[in-house]
């Protein structure tokens, strides 16, 4: 049973954040069974912050997973293998609102315990409470590059969750 996932102590997790967000990417999904959406994402952070394990994921507001968080308490965050750079590359490229992610990226959705999704085929998991958001505004960027980022004005809205479990294969 080496290939299913199983909880796992976050100090089990060995990866690199930087590599394992940056590089090897992962899915956000919101949303229920039966109504979710997924988007790839590469910028996040994982850490501690008022003495709770959390993850950090940015969504701009033009996403159509943007709706799914905003309207759910939990979000996953799923990573993979480099096998799936295919998949990750879809849903970082084609928009839930015009395609349906299901039926043309193979993946298989789970429900966790609490009710969020997730992807059987993922190689580690996170399963987040919202616990704080927050719009990025320009005004408060330091370094004026940044604005660069953001050539359509749409700035991210920051999720900060509280993990609540671990997955990991």
């Amino acid at each position: 049973m080496a290939d299913v996932l199983r909880p796992v102590s976050l100090y089990d997790v060995c990866d690199n954040p930087f590599k394992l967000i940056a590089d090897d990417w992962m899915l956000i999904t919101a949303g229920v069974p039966g109504a979710f959406n997924t988007m790839t994402a590469s910028w996040g952070c994982l850490g501690e912050l008022w003495h709770r394990k959390i993850a950090v994921c940015f969504i701009r507001p033009t996403r159509h997973t943007f709706r799914f968080t905003e309207a759910n308490g939990l979000f996953t965050l799923s990573f993979f293998d480099e096998r799936h750079r295919d998949v990750l590359n879809l849903c970082g490229s084609k928009s839930g609102r015009d395609f349906d992610k299901m039926s043309g990226i193979g993946l298989t959705p789970v429900e966790t315990e609490r009710g969020a999704v997730y992807f059987a085929e993922a190689r580690l998991v996170l399963e987040c409470h919202k616990i704080y958001t927050h719009d990025l505004d320009p005004r408060l960027f330091l370094d004026p590059s940044i604005e660069r980022e953001y050539p359509k004005k749409d700035y991210h809205r920051m999720y900060i969750g509280q993990i609540l479990t671990c997955l990991m294969r």
